[in-house]
């Protein structure tokens, strides 16, 4: 049976699906945001069986404070933005472990990103992704996620891209059920990754949104350390 949410939890995160949750204006950090989504969803989902995956590495303190709540095993899953060359901000798709990659096919037609600059921005990537896995697990095994209930989370949901590749491998995985799930995102991506996952999660969704960072006030850069001693002192999904 699922536990009520704290009254902190539902003084920020209740209110009407999809709409601004009552008085919130932002996240004082990814600690905190990740506390209080962790509370709102043990009230769904408290007591089931659940692997929460971190998208390194804004995603993975968010996911550490929602295992923590749900009492469930955290791991992560990598996955790298493809940012548009000159513009690297703005991705143009996403890389993810076990080489899943998803295009935005509007952004890559609109800018006119021929094939040779995906391939080279790809293969750059795809070594960052090598040694992030390297350091981020320091030789344990990855999760199992088949047949599991999966949420994967992340600090928020922009264009939607790096959630859209996460989805699609865990998908390739045969992972039972994925719960996209981030503080604050754009109605644009929630709407789309409601067609890709089975459900979304996303209580904040402000109009106009501008960038993720607007809706905390610290938003500084997780290091690779934090990371990776995050998910050493977790328990780990990875156990059949």
């Amino acid at each position: 049976m699922g536990r009520a949410p704290s009254a902190n939890a539902a003084r920020w995160l209740t209110g009407a699906p999809g709409g601004q949750p009552s008085g919130v204006r932002r996240f004082a950090d990814r600690a905190q945001a990740g506390r209080l989504l962790g509370a709102w969803l043990a009230h769904e989902l408290g007591g089931e069986d659940v692997l929460v995956l971190g998208l390194p590495r804004g995603g993975v303190p968010v996911a550490a404070g929602v295992a923590a709540a749900l009492g469930a095993p955290l791991d992560a899953l990598l996955v790298r933005k493809l940012g548009v060359p000159g513009h690297e901000e703005l991705a143009f798709g996403a890389l993810a472990s076990g080489g899943t990659c998803v295009l935005n096919d509007g952004i890559v037609d609109t800018l006119g990103v021929d094939e040779e600059e995906i391939a080279a921005v790809v293969a750059r990537e795809s070594r960052e992704l090598a040694r992030r896995e390297r350091r981020y697990r320091g030789g344990r095994a990855p999760p199992r996620v088949a047949g599991r209930r999966v949420m994967l989370v992340d600090d928020g949901l922009a264009t939607g891209a790096s959630m859209r590749a996460g989805v699609a491998t865990l998908r390739a995985a045969d992972a039972a059920t994925i719960v996209a799930v981030a503080p604050v995102g754009t109605r644009e991506a929630c709407d789309q990754l409601a067609q890709e996952a089975d459900a979304v999660r996303c209580p904040l969704r402000p109009e106009p949104f501008m960038a993720v960072g607007r809706w905390y006030a610290d938003f500084a850069e997780v290091p690779d350390d934090v990371v990776a001693e995050l998910l050493a002192g977790a328990p780990s999904g990875a156990s059949a």
